[in-house]
């Protein structure tokens, strides 16, 4: 059964649906538009382009003994405010928050904020409910690399604890783990560019925030020397690039997003979030992750790349105790046709003591990753990991295993539980990709459960899948329920 899906612009309708269960690694969908074929897809989605505005639509999506339709309506066209009418300069050099902010908070349900081709700079701007921004090719929207440039301190949530955090450079909603959203139907969309100040800006925080704490870390130089690095405290207070806090209904389309200081976007306590034909950049950034959902539901990604300096995708739902307490899970997790070129690959964890489930994965390419899919948690984490799947996917390897680090917190009073996981048709390379660019051979699948009874890996099915050349085979320990069907190697 085909479930169908759609996001629409003034001039453009874009189609996505989640892959049947029983749909070949290769199929095909054919799109009618008022019953006239209009074209193919060979992936889950395809975009209408040239419609016209506020003008209903009758769409189908087709297959071999079904389809799915739609009567869908494009939206109104909406009234652009030059960022320029507002004393934007966008010559690289005037700092423009002021005048876009005033653009911003100018906007209203019917309009939109534009950037013409140009570079604003910027510092921490906040999106409110029912608007757009539009961001044309040509035009970058660049934040500071000071770490004033992104104040005042907002309340947000980092490596799963809620804490004060640096403000991000495109902030939405106000964070609340106790209520539902507070910021809704908002477009950030265009073919121009988000950046902000990379690994400059997060050895500034990094710094700064050193100072404050010095007293504290000097001591507690028993938990210090636990962390991934001497960076880890101090540095979780950098700011995104994009954060949604409490967010509903938000699409970020067909931008370049790239160089936040820590992580690109952001998404906590939020339901119904589309990022999809994006280019997401980071390399050089320590914990740069791409895309991180984060005790949050509904979210698809889709059509886009990656080149990360962490986790291209990292979902979380919360750090021990606190996540536990909060007990928010992720779910509802759609991940498809995007291309990690460098970084980690898709991971779930190490934070994810809220839980996580119901998550899918389809026609990705992680080949030239560090990990592939990765499913991680500490002892100590609690929660679980249940109910995901990856079909139709090169992947550098599948690794499901306990870590050590970012392991500070009171432990939960059991450990994760990861059961029912569902490997199908998957290229899986046994090589993984370093950040020096090293290829070097790996397990092809390594499954590493929790040591108290109970707390094995469960119930894991591999059909059809082919191991690469070169991979040191298969590394299994406390598993239970592992099926294998029809695994090959090259």
């Amino acid at each position: 059964m085909i479930a169908l899906h759609h996001a629409a612009t003034a001039d453009s309708l874009t189609l996505y649906w989640d892959k049947p269960l029983d749909a070949a690694a290769d199929e095909s969908f054919r799109i009618l538009v008022n019953d006239e074929p209009v074209g193919e897809a060979k992936r889950t989605h395809y975009t209408l382009e040239g419609l016209l505005p506020d003008t209903e639509y009758r769409v189908r999506v087709c297959r071999a003994g079904e389809s799915a339709e739609l009567s869908v309506r494009t939206a109104k066209a909406r009234r652009a405010l030059d960022v320029r009418r507002f004393g934007a300069k966008g010559d690289g050099i005037t700092m423009d928050t002021e005048a876009l902010q005033a653009a911003i908070d100018a906007c209203g349900p019917e309009e939109e904020v534009w950037l013409p081709a140009g570079i604003y700079r910027s510092g921490a701007l906040r999106l409110h409910s029912d608007m757009a921004m539009r961001i044309d090719p040509g035009a970058v929207l660049r934040g500071g690399d000071q770490p004033e440039d992104y104040e005042p301190r907002i309340p947000s949530r980092f490596e799963g604890v809620e804490r004060e955090c640096y403000s991000s450079l495109l902030n939405l909603g106000t964070l609340d783990h106790t209520a539902g959203p507070n910021c809704r139907n908002v477009l950030i969309y265009g073919g121009g560019t988000i950046e902000s100040g990379g690994q400059k800006l997060a050895m500034a925080v990094i710094e700064l925030e050193r100072g404050r704490l010095r007293s504290f870390l000097a001591e507690n130089a028993e938990l210090v020397a636990s962390c991934e690095n001497e960076h880890t405290i101090p540095g979780r207070v950098r700011p995104r690039l994009i954060n949604l806090s409490n967010c509903e209904n938000v699409r970020i389309t067909g931008l370049t997003l790239q160089n936040g200081a820590s992580w690109n976007v952001h998404m906590i306590y939020s339901r119904d979030i589309v990022t999809d034909h994006c280019v997401i950049r980071s390399e050089g950034v320590w914990n740069g992750d791409g895309w991180d959902p984060d005790s949050s539901e509904n979210c698809t990604l889709f059509a886009c790349r990656f080149f990360t300096g962490d986790d291209a995708v990292a979902i979380k739902s919360g750090k021990n105790p606190e996540g536990n307490a909060i007990a928010r899970p992720t779910r509802g997790i759609r991940i498809f046709d995007c291309v990690s070129g460098f970084g980690h690959g898709i991971v779930i964890g190490s934070e994810m003591s809220g839980g996580v489930e119901d998550v899918q994965i389809w026609d990705c390419d992680l080949g030239q990753a560090e990990q592939g899919i990765e499913v991680k948690a500490t002892p100590k984490r609690g929660g679980y990991v249940r109910n995901f799947s990856v079909r139709d996917c090169r992947v550098a390897r599948v690794l499901m295993h306990s870590v050590g680090y970012n392991d500070d917190g009171v432990p939960a009073p059991t450990q994760p539980v990861f059961e029912n996981f569902r490997f199908e048709r998957l290229h899986i390379l046994g090589r993984k990709l370093d950040k020096e660019g090293v290829v070097s051979a790996v397990p092809a699948i390594e499954l590493e459960g929790f040591s108290a009874e109970g707390h094995e890996i469960r119930n894991v099915c591999f059909d059809d899948c082919v191991l690469g050349k070169g991979n040191l085979g298969l590394r299994l320990q406390r598993c239970a329920g592992l099926s294998f069907r029809n695994l090959l190697c090259e």
